[in-house]
């Protein structure tokens, strides 16, 4: 099964608009690439109020998803290996252009 998934990074918090803009990146997503399942979407915040993400998605029909990150200096060992070096997403990048 093949899905395309928009991802969305934001420096602070979770805020409603951010469900709307999420919706509009999808229904473009769709409409340039369909595929046999729809898109899902994905949210990063810095902090979100649960309530607020629930009411900002209440009535949404598209799979949006809401999370937090959390920024550190260290990545975790037990993800090292799993982990492109950061000369394999170089080329990676490259080769897209």
């Amino acid at each position: 099964m093949s899905r395309y998934v928009a991802i969305e990074l934001k420096a602070g918090p979770f805020r409603p608009e951010h469900a709307g803009k999420m919706n509009a990146y999808l229904s473009a997503v769709e409409a340039q690439k369909p595929a046999a399942h729809p898109p899902i979407g994905l949210i990063l915040c810095k902090s979100k109020n649960k309530l607020i993400v629930e009411y900002a998605l209440r009535d949404s029909r598209r799979p949006i998803g809401v999370a937090t990150y959390r920024v550190t200096k260290v990545r975790p060992k037990e993800l090292e290996s799993g982990l492109p070096t950061a000369a394999e997403l170089t080329g990676k990048l490259s080769e897209l252009t």
